[in-house]
């Protein structure tokens, strides 16, 4: 078959959502790439959070902050970060806010001093939804070289994540921030955990198009794995989308195949099922 460009969300596609990489995941990426094609993942994450275990995998690359970052073989293609004094107006606002916050760079993430404490609860609820009453992660688990007592003036940020008390927080930090792109995860409306302010118009899609420039690949060879509502658009922007059976209702409804959970192999039998793992 055609070389595939597949690119791959992060937590609750490659690993669970307590950040556990399962064997088969990382066969299927392992086979899939000794078959000709490349791997990229395609995530929110910064750089910083991309820790050993998955480059360990055999990675091609990656796209990160959303689509603010785009490496390939070591070589960064493409980064546009927040400005510095974006950054200290966000810093700034979040502190007379009272919101615990961290900041996402490439080179670490810098979190307020209270972070620990003020986001402990959020992180806990964060790992009830996607586990069950067997959740139990901590703010540490989650975020295990979150850097505290660093500068939080910074001209290296990707994006900053912060608790959310209510969702008027959400709505309040978009309105005071208009040249920043403004979102949340952890949840949907005025059940998510946690809002963000990132650079403005920047998707993974434009991350993708950049990715396959820089290749002299066509988009009609490409792939895309997702879990979240988040991820709809990097799967339409695909030529095909597959969502993970412990997805969402909106990306199952609208992938072109639904795969088994990321816990029951479900890269495996996706790529299998795809072709994309050759003969076994």
């Amino acid at each position: 078959m055609a070389r595939k460009i597949i690119f791959l969300d992060v937590d609750g596609t490659l690993v669970d959502y307590e950040g556990k990489l399962p064997d088969s995941a990382a066969r299927a990426v392992q086979q899939a790439r000794a078959n000709g094609h490349r791997v990229y993942i395609c995530t929110g994450r910064s750089r910083a959070e991309v820790y050993p275990y998955l480059w360990d995998i055999g990675l091609d690359g990656m796209i990160g902050g959303n689509g603010s970052y785009v490496e390939d073989g070591g070589e960064v293609v493409m980064h546009q970060m927040m400005t510095g004094a974006q950054c200290r107006r966000v810093v700034d606002w979040l502190h007379e806010r009272g919101l615990p916050f961290y900041l996402e760079s490439n080179s670490g993430l810098y979190a307020s001093t209270d972070f620990a404490t003020g986001a402990a609860e959020a992180v806990r609820e964060y790992s009830r939804r996607k586990n069950g009453e067997a959740g139990v992660m901590t703010v540490q688990d989650a975020f295990p070289d979150m850097i505290y007592n660093g500068n939080l003036y910074r001209e290296d940020v990707n994006k900053i994540s912060f608790v959310l008390h209510s969702y008027q927080d959400y709505l309040d930090a978009a309105a005071a921030f208009p040249d920043l792109k403004a979102g949340t995860w952890g949840g949907s409306g005025e059940a998510a955990l946690f809002g963000d302010l990132g650079v403005k118009d920047i998707t993974k899609a434009h991350a993708i198009d950049v990715l396959l420039a820089h290749l002299g690949a066509e988009r009609a060879d490409t792939i895309a794995f997702g879990d979240a509502k988040v991820d709809i658009p990097m799967l339409e922007y695909c030529a095909y989308g597959v969502a993970m059976g412990n997805g969402g209702d909106e990306i199952r409804a609208m992938a072109d195949l639904v795969t088994d959970d990321v816990e029951h192999d479900g890269l495996w039998n996706a790529f299998r099922k795809l072709g994309l793992l050759g003969a076994e």
